[in-house]
């Protein structure tokens, strides 16, 4: 019998709120964390909104010398985790290092780093790089950060799967703790991406909104005015158990994490596989995993990022998996106020989905006006819905082709 794995802890960091409550409060009241820029100069490109994180002070979290020799993600999710271990009543000391570990993802990583740092090789020389640039840069330091901070000595991985990164990570995680490698993991997603290269280049793609209106009614998922994503930052971790230990401890629980399903498309760099064929076999594999029927799934967090491509094709994907019950479940894209927080996203809409479990409330997509023929679900649209919800499910997405989907169930004791 496989080892069960449930939440007992979240940290969180977005556009919307640094705080649990104050990041489900902005979603069920349908609050907007997107706004212009304020990072740099973005007069001269096409896009000039983001959802960034306003009131993240790192010396709130970290020593004020250790924070200056880590990018803004790998703060991020020392702070998140901080967060997450208070929630769940755990502290390091109370743990078992040998059986805690880290699974954590991440789509870019210090980015921010890798553009402060080429400055000062052009205008100072390389004898002026820092030497804590590689450190600071390369995606599995947040892993390698909450590893130190908390002194786990179990597995530590990151997952680099674009936007489905933080999904796979939470898989991954369940996937260790029912092969019985730890007790206790730390997992979910960071990002940090809004910085003027990257926001360039997501521009010349062409894949970012580039409306000029009120930023808070930009991202429009599954809307037939949608006009494309909106960047976004921030993290999410969640405390992740093997449910006798957290039993043992009478630890509060969110929900079980119960299935993961993961997939490739094989088919475009950056575009969906036509028909949703590659996110539907991802969301078929989670519900086999999780020994569960699509009849069974009361909410599905969305990736619905407000692109013409993934929209449709997620729209065709649940059609796909859930037959005629398609039109029946309620389907929201809490990203309409997060942004997209690229490798981030799956933690965050997996903390939404384990709290619209344990709080009876689904947060809506917002800025939904004028519905898509083809896009036809119930998106849950502008306003937040109080439902029962005993099982959840999360999509993500991502570049290269990555689907992750997650499973999540109230939980119940045997």
């Amino acid at each position: 019998m496989k080892r069960r794995a449930v939440i007992t802890g979240m940290g969180v960091i977005s556009p919307v709120g640094s705080s649990l409550e104050e990041f489900w409060t902005g979603l069920v009241e349908g609050k907007s964390g997107i706004g212009p820029v304020t990072r740099f100069d973005v007069s001269a490109l096409p896009t000039q909104v983001a959802g960034e994180v306003k009131d993240f002070q790192p010396e709130n979290w970290l020593d004020r010398k250790e924070s200056r020799h880590m990018d803004r993600f790998a703060q991020f999710a020392v702070a998140a985790a901080k967060m997450a271990l208070k929630d769940a009543d755990l502290p390091p000391e109370g743990l078992d290092k040998e059986r805690a570990g880290v699974v954590l993802g991440c789509g870019i990583g210090g980015v921010i780093t890798f553009e402060e740092q080429k400055e000062v090789l052009m205008k100072k020389g390389p004898g002026r790089v820092s030497p804590f640039f590689v450190p600071m840069l390369i995606s599995n330091m947040a892993a390698g950060h909450l590893s130190l901070a908390f002194g786990l000595r179990g597995p530590s991985l990151t997952v680099v799967t674009a936007c489905a990164s933080a999904t796979n990570a939470i898989g991954e995680a369940l996937r260790i703790i029912q092969r019985g490698e730890a007790d206790v993991v730390l997992c979910g997603g960071t990002e940090a991406p809004i910085t003027e290269l990257a926001f360039a280049g997501f521009c010349s793609m062409k894949a970012m909104s580039t409306e000029k209106g009120n930023p808070a009614e930009v991202c429009r998922p599954f809307d037939k005015r949608r006009s494309g994503f909106v960047i976004g930052e921030g993290a999410g971790i969640l405390v992740l158990e093997a449910a006798e230990h957290a039993e043992a401890r009478r630890a509060r629980v969110y929900a079980e994490l119960c299935g993961y399903g993961s997939s490739s498309d094989a088919y475009h760099i950056t575009a969906p596989a036509p028909g949703g064929t590659g996110a539907a076999k991802a969301m078929a594999l989670a519900l086999q995993d999780a020994e569960l029927t699509a009849r069974e799934v009361d909410y599905i967090n969305a990736h619905g990022t407000g692109t013409d491509a993934n929209d449709l094709t997620e729209t065709q994907a649940i059609k796909s998996v859930f037959g005629a019950s398609a039109y029946s479940v309620p389907v929201s894209s809490t990203k309409s106020m997060t942004g997209h927080l690229m490798g981030a996203t799956g933690a965050v809409e997996a903390i939404a989905s384990a709290l619209v479990i344990e709080r009876g409330i689904i947060p809506p997509t917002i800025n939904y006006g004028e519905p898509d023929p083809e896009c036809d679900l119930d998106y849950v649209p502008n306003v937040a819905r109080v439902k029962k919800v005993a099982v959840a499910m999360s999509n993500t997405f991502g570049f290269g082709g990555h689907n992750a989907t997650i499973v999540l169930k109230k939980f119940a004791q045997r």
